[in-house]
């Protein structure tokens, strides 16, 4: 039986936790190693190939674990903090979006001479900035007030819109029309919001349910 595989997931964990323990010792943000460390033992190297090593996994793998790292950035969202940063958040996460993508875009046609429908694919992937990126920054520079409260809700509620937006120009590139496009990306919207609703429900409330639950149980046992 060939250990290829099973040292390759073994020397991602190493990998990870050493540019974590790096960046911490280097006092440097730690995505900056995580990039450095990815970039080395893929392309460079060639030692880690993602598409061999999973296979059909490779999707589904990428796709959990950023659910956990939306849900995981979710739960530091404080509501109350949109009283003082509404405006600049919500101009942020669409008219910013909006420039972004068309500069974007307009970069990989005009720079890289990429084709337009690809170059606007690329500027729709490119506006996401995400948890990952925007926490290990902040974790860094101490930040705190409205500009650190911006920058994150920006980072986490961006990468849903942003990959909804990269979805959107997609199906619009493979369909050549643009309202199938939009009814496509429509329904798989209201599915998302109908499941991730439900799934937030049931995880709110089950907590709640077994409290209620065991603490029924612990009166009964009070003679």
């Amino acid at each position: 039986m060939s250990h290829g595989p099973l040292l390759q997931l073994a020397g991602i964990l190493v990998l990870g936790v050493l540019a974590q323990w790096g960046a911490w010792w280097l006092r440097l943000p730690s995505i900056l190693l995580l990039l450095t460390a990815g970039i080395l033992v893929g392309p460079v190297t060639g030692w880690l190939h993602p598409d061999t090593l999973l296979g059909d996994l490779l999707l589904p793998a990428v796709s959990l674990s950023v659910a956990v790292i939306l849900y995981e950035g979710g739960l530091n969202l404080k509501l109350r903090e949109l009283r003082n940063i509404g405006g600049p958040f919500l101009l942020l996460t669409t008219v910013g979006a909006v420039v972004s993508w068309i500069i974007g875009a307009a970069a990989a046609h005009y720079v890289l001479e990429f084709a337009w429908p690809v170059a606007t694919l690329l500027g729709a992937i490119l506006v996401v900035t995400g948890p990952t990126v925007i926490g290990p920054i902040l974790r860094h520079l101490r930040m705190r007030g409205n500009v650190a409260a911006i920058l994150k809700w920006e980072g986490i509620i961006i990468d849903p819109a942003g990959a909804m937006l990269a979805v959107l120009v997609y199906t619009a590139i493979q369909a050549g029309a643009f309202h199938q496009a939009v009814n496509e990306a429509t329904v798989d919207l209201c599915m998302t919001v109908v499941v991730g609703s439900v799934a937030g429900n049931i995880n709110v409330r089950l907590p709640r349910l077994f409290a209620v639950v065991l603490g029924r149980k612990e009166f009964r046992r009070v003679p």
